[in-house]
Formats: C-alpha cells, structure tokens, sequence
C-alpha cells in the first residue's frame, strides 16, 4: 500500500515520539487515517523504523464496552518489539510514559507455529499462558478514551508494556479453564477491581485464533516464541506510582509491577 505524503509524516511523527516520549496533538493527525487497512500499514511502516524485532502482539477491543468506546466492531492488533516484553516484579517509570493505562490479561507463547486451521483446544496445546498486566499507552496527548479508533490502530493499538508471571503449559488446560479464571486487581494492597475471562470474546482464546487468522490475512506468520496479550479481563486504570498486583484464579498465579515516579 502506498501512503500519501500526509500519512508518510504520521509514520515519522509516530516513531519520533516513541524516540523522545513527547506526545503528539491528537486533533491534528484526525482524518488522516480513516480505514483500517491504511492503519495497519502506518503501523507497519513505524515498526520497520524501530531497531528491535517484533516479538509478539496485544489484542485490544475485546470487550462490548471497549469497541463501545472506540466506535469500533471487531478487535485491532498492534505489534511489540522484544523490549516491551517484561517479567513479574518489573519496575516501570512514569517519566518513560505519555499516559499509561493497566490491563488485567492472559499472555500466550507459542511453542509451535500457530496457523488459522488450529481450533480453540489446539491453540491451547501450541501455547503457554501466562497471567498478565498490559500496561497501554499512547503517542498522542489526551488520548483515552478519545482517541480516533484509526489512529488507536496506528499507533501499534497503542502499545506500552507487557508484564507476564509464571507460564502454565497449555497441554495441561482445558479451553474452558480460561473462562473460568477471575483476576483481582490491587494497588497498594487496596482492591481496583476484578473481571473474569469470560469478558474477553467470550474466551481469551477466541481473541488468540482472531489475531492468527488476523495475521495471516495480511500475509504474516505466528512462529515459535511469538508472544500475545489477548484483551483486559476488565477496564482499564489509570496508572499511578506504586505496586500494581493481579492475582488469578484456577492456578494461574500473580503479577506485579511496580511504578515509580521517576527514572
């Protein structure tokens, strides 16, 4: 796809402010984007800018609210370098964020390349799970939950940071173990909120097999090692400085980051 000049300058404005963190004027950039297809591909051209591989993805949207939100009827995917993928007891600054949000997720691995002919079971066979909080941030200023859905997808659906706890092997789960799993979330001890994966399409899973066929589509692939966080078991949060703690059910464990103020 070729782009106008005009989406050209978002690419570059787009990758310059993941360079120095300073956020872009959301109004200015509206209508220069207004398909999906052209999204996807200004999220392909910032990505082919940056020094890292990508190394997984984050599905947003998943939920009935948050299509609600962004005017949208079917999930958007956007890609992460390997850097933005972290483990349990992270440590996070403010100072390196526009406006973070926190998400309670499940993280997929794949331990063999996954293709749009597997079924639910069979994803979940090719996979470990993870408990997970996503922590989604923009590169536009004042952007949740404003922000125009074509430039949400542009802008890698805006991707922050992933954070996964200890992987349980898919081969020893039931598909319907991930509907089952409620997630409490709590910041500094004090309970925010907790949801069910249920909220996400029904079954984390489904958002999984959406983003493989998703891929595939547009002529990518979902090899060994690729990492996926499948949508928020519940609205997001506004982040603030301090420990941030989801802990699950049927097994699935903790995670923690904690935030600070500074760098």
């Amino acid at each position: 796809m070729t782009l106008t000049l005009e989406q050209e300058k978002l690419v570059q404005h787009l990758f310059t402010a993941c360079q120095t963190n300073k956020p872009l004027d959301r109004d200015t950039y509206v209508g220069v984007v207004n398909d999906f297809d052209t999204a996807y591909a200004v999220q392909d051209a910032v990505m082919s800018l940056k020094e890292e591989p990508t190394a997984g993805y984050k599905v947003s949207l998943t939920s009935p609210k948050t299509q609600a939100m962004f005017d949208s009827n079917s999930p958007l995917y956007g890609a992460q370098i390997v850097s933005r993928f972290l483990k349990t007891e992270a440590v996070l600054s403010l100072g390196d964020y526009n406006e973070p949000l926190v998400e309670v997720e499940l993280q997929f691995t794949a331990k063999s390349a996954l293709t749009v002919d597997m079924d639910l079971e069979t994803l979940l066979v090719n996979t470990t799970v993870a408990p997970t909080l996503e922590v989604p941030d923009s590169r536009f200023e004042n952007w949740f939950p404003a922000l125009d859905k074509f430039l949400v997808l542009s802008d890698s659906a805006v991707g922050g940071a992933v954070v996964s706890g200890a992987e349980k092997d898919g081969a020893n789960l039931k598909v319907t173990d991930l509907v089952k799993i409620q997630a409490e979330l709590t910041y500094n001890g004090h309970q925010k909120g907790n949801g069910f994966g249920s909220e996400v399409l029904g079954n984390p899973l489904i958002a999984l097999q959406w983003l493989v066929r998703k891929l595939a589509e547009q002529g990518k692939k979902f090899p060994v090692g690729t990492r996926a966080s499948t949508g928020t078991f519940m609205l997001p949060f506004n982040v603030g400085a301090g420990e941030w703690r989801a802990t699950f059910s049927e097994g699935f464990g903790y995670v923690v980051i904690h935030v600070t103020e500074t760098k």
